[in-house]
């Protein structure tokens, strides 16, 4: 059977090779089980909500680590509330819930352990030094699912929230779900509750694919946010030797390759179909933190979102920075609904960054209730130390955001670059929203074109007329329409 795999591994490694050009993102097939699977019960697990549950969690998975070569295992949590502190994933395997089961994270801070800072970072997050550990995590890990009928995660994070708002951590807060320089993962079909920090993050990661699931957190949480992809590098694909099928760009690859983060310095992430309700950004993509970000240089590209909607107390939709010292690029996303939030589209950065955000295409966003729709900011501080360069300049440039609607809009775009440092080529088009306060625009250090806006734009923002007007605005190749006999309103369709 293993000689099996590997043939099979080397074909669709091949397959990925020709079939690479694609750039669509597929939905995954339902997946059959794993050869091997066993119940967190068979482990001495207790559902009852109280019985601390992490060692049976830590000898299961270490048990079913002698099969990852026997093309894979499967770790099953029934119906039940089961309590437990931090728990490492292996390769191969899926941690599969019942509908009717609930991980809930201890709120013992004893049960989350303390790991080292990301090295794009330098330190912890909130808080110099360490940081805890993920309520799930991993490293170094390939083919991993994180999958169920909507069974339920809940970190009960508000004991968190309070230790913050109390200043009494001495560590940085733990995310539900961390998973570091790992490839071909997949987060399915899930609901994911009160995370005491980020929510999903991958990190160093690559082909990943997160699709079907619910975020949710009270709207005045601190910095919950969703999803944080970073750091990636790769995409999730088609694996049918292991009974399962992982679309992305519609090409196939082995395995036993990959890097994983999410989607902190992350490539080839595909986001779908997903519903999160936080006090901080629904979807936040990230690549390191000034010099040691530009350091490590680990970027954030081809990432791909479809089918997003929700609410944010204090963040937005779709955010691309603070942190994207080592570039984020090549940021697709269509299918928007944002509501009762504070920002539909937020690009952050500030002088001591360097890195660049470029080759952002935002189409299809319908935005209600919510203060500023676009916003672009050039001097978002906050540095980990002392010892970032304020002459490495970030280089924003080629952001197209078009088709976008919006009714009780407070302000349309707030659009401010750097001082001798302007954002470029950021081209708006077709956007009409409904605005309740003035000026509806307010911009500064930019360059750009614009296209059917509703309030006029900037000065800045030139208006022009046809598609031949606008060479240097991105537009992805399978969205590009030659301008060849199109009329103006045929183009901007």
């Amino acid at each position: 059977m293993v000689e099996v795999l590997l043939v099979l591994a080397s074909l669709y490694q091949a397959s990925w090779a020709i079939r690479g050009s694609n750039s669509h993102c597929e939905p995954i097939s339902t997946m059959e089980a794993r050869p091997h699977s066993v119940t967190i019960t068979e482990f001495g697990a207790v559902g009852d909500g109280v019985t601390l549950n992490s060692k049976a969690f830590h000898n299961a998975i270490f048990y079913l680590q002698s099969f990852a070569d026997k093309g894979g295992a499967q770790l099953f949590v029934p119906a039940g509330r089961w309590l437990t502190g931090s728990f490492e994933l292996i390769s191969h395997l899926t941690l599969l819930l019942d509908k009717e089961a609930v991980i809930l994270g201890s709120k013992d801070s004893s049960d989350w352990a303390i790991e080292d800072p990301l090295p794009s970072y330098g330190r912890g997050r909130e808080l110099p030094g360490g940081r805890h550990q993920s309520l799930i995590y991993g490293n170094n890990l390939t083919d991993v699912i994180i999958t169920g009928n909507n069974g339920t995660i809940d970190g009960q994070g508000s004991v968190w929230w309070n230790w913050f708002r109390n200043k009494s951590l001495n560590y940085t807060r733990p995310h539900l779900v961390e998973l570091k320089n790992s490839t071909a993962v997949v987060i399915s079909n899930l609901t994911f509750l009160n995370s005491p920090f980020w929510g999903i993050h991958p990190v160093y990661c690559s082909k990943v694919l997160i699709q079907n699931i619910t975020i949710l957190a009270p709207l005045d949480s601190p910095n919950t946010d969703g999803i944080d992809p970073g750091d990636l590098a790769f995409n999730m694909c088609n694996c049918p030797s292991f009974k399962f099928y992982f679309y992305f760009y519609d090409f196939c690859l082995d395995s036993e390759e990959c890097n994983l983060t999410f989607p902190d310095s992350s490539t080839d992430v595909c986001i779908e179909d997903c519903y999160i309700s936080t006090g901080d950004d629904l979807i936040s993509i990230k690549s390191g933190w000034d010099e040691y970000g530009i350091s490590y240089a680990r970027p954030s590209s081809n990432i791909m979102i479809h089918r997003l909607s929700g609410e944010t107390g204090s963040g937005a939709g779709i955010s691309i920075g603070s942190e994207m010292s080592g570039g984020v690029s090549e940021v697709h996303a269509e299918g928007l609904r944002f509501f009762n939030s504070a920002n539909g589209i937020r690009i952050k950065t500030a002088p001591g960054r360097g890195g660049y955000i470029r080759n952002v295409y935002i189409s299809d966003m319908t935005v209600t209730n919510v203060k500023i729709v676009i916003r672009l900011q050039g001097q978002y501080g906050e540095h980990p130390d002392e010892f970032y360069d304020p002459n490495a300049l970030p280089l924003v440039e080629k952001i197209t955001i078009k088709d976008v609607t919006g009714e009780n809009i407070s302000r349309a775009g707030v659009l401010e670059g750097i001082q001798g440092d302007n954002f470029l080529n950021i081209c708006l088009f077709n956007i009409t929203l409904s605005v309740t306060k003035a000026p509806p625009w307010n911009c500064s250090y930019i360059q750009g074109y614009s296209n059917l806006v509703s309030p006029k734009i900037c000065e800045s923002l030139s208006e022009r007329i046809y598609p031949k007007d606008y060479p240097d605005c991105y537009f992805p190749s399978n969205h590009l329409r030659s301008s060849v006999g199109q009329s103006k309103s045929a183009w901007l369709r």
